[in-house]
């Protein structure tokens, strides 16, 4: 591989923005899916993730549609998600499950759960090294190279105009996506620098603590909270955690929590040795250990379903949070029974169709 620019190269990152700016930008759908910087020589295709780890071997179908449709040699940014087609929007957890170890596992998903890669940015094109060119000639000639592709490839949507990227924040949540990016129109591409804004949506929730998981260097202190809302059976539904403690806060939570301490004997969350957590009268819910830690260890303490804390979200990826959650403040207030999946915001339903064209 002889490209002008060559992997690794760390992505052009993002900060957090409560509000859409408005100016010399370029508005995109953010996408929900895994970051991908894509690198073709011909027929050498090499796809390098958010940490610049190749990931190619996992996603056979997308270097196919690399080698057939994108320009002979170029480097492009863009995300690598798979379209749930059935429920018509995006499909984060399937997407998680395609980095498998086994060469045979990865052959039957590539074609059970086909993935997709969209491009949003062009850092080179043929002996052209387009990083320190500003962002809309990128994107011009990002539309030119990329004009004609077809599924499984797409060019990620762009307008200059704040007022529909506001319906597309609103509209494109419904299928799945995760808020809009702006990049300004004079930047050049910046490699690890969060120059770029995103908005995401935030929303808050009051959830029951039904235990915690100690820190992985200290065992005295509170690593993160285990989160649950009440399903409308009664149950006890596992739902994500909230962490991100000072050291300190660590240690004092550990020691405030210890009155509720108690056994997996009647709790809702007994995880058997395969990570199912099972409550009276559900079906087990899918693995903690696999989804969350890539089979690490899991054990945790349990604690009586007593406390209520107040939590920051952004959106739901089925029953559970789609990230880690962020404290807000604990609700001494708060009945746990209250604590039920009705609180949530639901996004109304778009069709992804509408968006990944």
């Amino acid at each position: 591989m002889d490209l002008p620019v060559m992997p690794p190269v760390a992505p052009m990152l993002a900060r957090l923005s409560p509000d859409i700016p408005v100016g010399e930008f370029t508005y995109e759908p953010k996408w929900d899916g895994f970051r991908a910087l894509v690198f073709r020589d011909h027929d050498e295709v090499e796809v390098g993730s958010r940490n610049g780890k190749p990931i190619d071997r996992y996603f056979p179908e997308v270097v196919a549609a690399v080698r057939a449709g994108l320009p002979p040699r170029c480097v492009v940014d863009g995300e690598i998600v798979v379209p749930d087609r059935s429920r018509g929007r995006l499909d984060f957890e399937a997407l998680q499950q395609r980095i498998h170890p086994a060469e045979s596992r990865v052959r039957l998903l590539a074609a059970s759960t086909p993935a997709h890669f969209v491009a949003f940015d062009l850092l080179a094109l043929g002996d052209r090294d387009l990083m320190r060119e500003p962002f809309g000639e990128r994107r011009r000639l990002l539309e030119e190279a990329l004009g004609g592709v077809r599924s499984p490839l797409h060019l990620t949507r762009a307008t200059r105009d704040p007022g529909v990227a506001a319906r597309w924040f609103e509209e494109f949540e419904g299928a799945g996506l995760d808020g809009v990016v702006a990049k300004r129109l004079d930047q050049p591409y910046q490699p690890a620098k969060r120059v770029m804004v995103k908005v995401k949506h935030v929303r808050t929730a009051d959830c029951v603590v039904g235990g915690y998981r100690t820190y992985k260097t200290d065992a005295r202190a509170v690593g993160s909270l285990l989160l649950g809302l009440y399903d409308d059976r009664g149950d006890l539904a596992f739902v994500g955690v909230v962490g991100a403690f000072t050291a300190a806060r660590r240690l004092a939570l550990s020691r405030e929590l210890q009155p509720l301490v108690t056994t997996l004997d009647g709790h809702p969350w007994d995880w058997g040795e395969e990570g199912a957590a099972r409550a009276p009268g559900r079906t087990p819910q899918s693995s903690f250990a696999s989804r969350w830690s890539a089979g690490k260890d899991m054990t945790f303490v349990p604690l009586k379903p007593e406390s209520v804390v107040e939590v920051r979200y952004d959106h739901m990826e089925g029953d559970r949070f789609r990230h880690t959650t962020q404290f807000v403040r604990w609700r001494t207030d708060r009945d746990p029974r209250s604590c039920t999946f009705a609180q949530l915001d639901e996004a109304v339903r778009f069709d992804l169709s509408e968006v990944l064209d």
